[in-house]
């Protein structure tokens, strides 16, 4: 049955990895728990927490999502970060190395949303478009039947209207405003 973490009030979301947990309070700080072998927690180490421990000091995390031993997420500025297990290139830096603390991906600042999925990893961007990278072998990145992988954000299609983004083991989903 639910138990709770701590005796805090002021968390503001959280997302669940597969073996690790991060969330965002209030005051945009940015909080991680969990198994980190992969660096996953982004402590800039590999030592698992089993409570929460704030990532880093910024107080501009906006949000947070958990995939296979990795992490990603937004900030209120728009840009998109990742850490922690990379062999597919599933944190978009465009290599396939671990990464132990956040890192940002590319330079741009209209990322709005993002979801982890088993290697890899899916955003939206503030212009609605849908955007996938890493593991493909089973097309999850939904890259008109490739099963390609990639290691830095492709477009998926030409809309312009998704909402939102979710992804599971081996796959992805997107709502788009028409879907509402």
């Amino acid at each position: 049955s639910p138990v709770q973490v701590g005796s805090l009030t002021n968390w503001r979301l959280v997302a669940g990895g597969n073996f690790n947990t991060s969330a965002v309070k209030t005051d945009g700080t940015l909080w991680s728990w969990g198994f980190n072998t992969y660096g996953t927690l982004g402590l800039n180490n590999t030592t698992s927490q089993s409570s929460p421990v704030q990532v880093g000091t910024l107080t501009n995390w906006r949000q947070v999502a958990g995939g296979l031993h990795h992490t990603a997420a937004v900030k209120t500025d728009g840009t998109l970060w990742s850490w922690g297990y990379n062999n597919y290139g599933q944190l978009g830096l465009n290599d396939r190395t671990n990464r132990s603390s956040p890192v940002q991906v590319g330079s741009l600042t209209n990322w709005r949303q993002v979801a982890g999925g088993s290697y890899h990893t899916a955003a939206v961007k503030t212009d609605g478009t849908l955007w996938l990278w890493g593991r493909n072998g089973y097309g999850q990145l939904g890259l008109n039947n490739s099963t390609t992988d990639q290691s830095s954000p492709v477009q998926v299609g030409s809309l312009t209207n998704w909402k939102q983004v979710a992804c599971a083991n081996f796959n992805s989903l997107a709502v788009n405003y028409n879907d509402i």
